[in-house]
């Protein structure tokens, strides 16, 4: 079906999330952080991207990721991201989907850690069929 890139600095939570999307008939690459992620995505263009917020190296790497997707690294600008999030849990912000925002949270959806992975693969499924519609030439 498709071609993710799953950046998440949580081992096991990867490679269940790896397993669950590879089932639903994905191809899963893993990056551990946010380096790593941005080479694989430059080596290798993913159909969709689903970041982490937090990292050991920054609380934030996941949303500078994100940011220097959208802003600096011109073929991969139109990639889908779908962050996933433990930061309200943390951190008392009331983050929600009403925060993205084409500079300071440029993803097209997020997911609250813990995430249930039957509805990680919907969301990429319905984040996949919208790129898609999006290249599809009009009729």
């Amino acid at each position: 079906m498709a071609y993710l890139l799953l950046v998440d600095d949580d081992e096991d939570f990867a490679a269940a999330a790896a397993k669950v999307l590879r089932g639903a008939g994905h191809e899963v690459r893993i990056a551990l952080d946010t380096d790593s992620a941005v080479e694989s995505m430059q080596q290798r263009r993913p159909d969709l991207a689903i970041l982490d917020v937090m990292f050991p190296e920054s609380s934030s790497a996941g949303f500078d990721l994100a940011r220097q997707i959208r802003q600096d690294i011109e073929p991969l600008r139109d990639v889908p991201l779908l962050m996933l999030t433990a930061v309200n849990s943390r951190f008392p912000l009331g983050f929600s989907r009403k925060d993205i925002d084409e500079r300071w949270l440029p993803v097209d959806d997020f997911l609250e850690k813990p995430v249930d992975l039957d509805l990680l693969c919907a969301r990429v499924a319905d984040l996949l069929a919208r790129a898609s519609a999006e290249r599809s030439p009009r009729k």
